[in-house]
């Protein structure tokens, strides 16, 4: 867990600005994503390279967004930075209000236990487990009692449509169905950011339709909703599209 005075150092949003009532009124709910001159560069034998340049972003609470670029144009990394999984080297980033540039792995795996849910193109459910307690993961992770893992499980796979699915394990279910157990996953912690990789790329048309269906009615919900994808036929179901290339945002 965060320890206090490196929670209350990080709760700080963007400096150098005076805050009027209005900027004070919209700091009470800050933007789930912020980034300032976020920069990615990766060292290589014979130098480096650099993924992302001067990266300024904010994605508001409840906004449904897609990061749209062909392979190679940074949104993979820019996927990553947002997820915790990696940092930048350099830049801000605050997540849900919390700068996370700067923290601890630590503290990290906590910010992406508590706040951050992955649903990834191949599901990654583990075989042996039936739905129910793949969805429990999670919640075991974040030391959660197991009645009410279960509970909050089953709440989630009928939230999904899976209700009926609970004891079935994943070789039992078609792709569709293992990719709404891995969303039930997702969201089985309450996290305040749904961040989706390429999720029907492992599907049929009419089945990645479905689960396009599927996020539609979670961003209905208040879920804040990211969605990396090559796909112009997924970013178009968002709100909002965050083109990138070359590692720059585009527009």
């Amino acid at each position: 867990m965060l320890e206090q005075d490196s929670w209350a150092n990080h709760r700080r949003g963007p400096v150098g600005s005076l805050e009027r009532p209005a900027e004070a009124l919209a700091a009470a709910s800050p933007p789930v994503v912020q980034m300032v001159g976020v920069n990615k560069v990766y060292p290589l034998p014979e130098g480096s390279f650099q993924a992302l340049y001067d990266i300024d972003l904010a994605i508001q609470p409840g906004e449904y967004c897609a990061i749209m670029g062909p392979s190679g144009s940074g949104k993979s990394t820019l996927m990553n930075l947002i997820g915790c999984l990696e940092r930048p080297s350099s830049g801000r980033y605050w997540l849900d209000g919390v700068e996370v540039s700067t923290l601890t792995d630590r503290d990290l795996a906590h910010i992406r236990n508590q706040k951050i849910g992955f649903v990834f193109q191949q599901f990654h459910l583990l075989p042996v487990l039936t739905a129910l307690e793949n969805v429990m993961l999670p919640l075991a992770y974040a030391g959660i009692p197991e009645p009410e893992q279960r509970r909050r499980a089953k709440q989630a796979l009928e939230q999904v449509g899976l209700g009926s699915k609970l004891q079935q394990r994943p070789a039992q279910l078609s792709g569709g169905q293992q990719q709404r157990v891995a969303i039930a996953r997702a969201i089985v912690n309450r996290p305040h950011l749904l961040l989706a990789d390429e999720p029907t790329g492992a599907l049929d048309s009419h089945t990645g339709q479905e689960v396009l269906n599927l996020f539609a009615e979670l961003h209905r919900q208040g879920i804040t909703l990211v969605v990396v994808t090559h796909d112009l036929k997924v970013a178009q179901a968002a709100q909002r599209i965050i083109r990138v290339g070359d590692g720059r945002l585009l527009d």
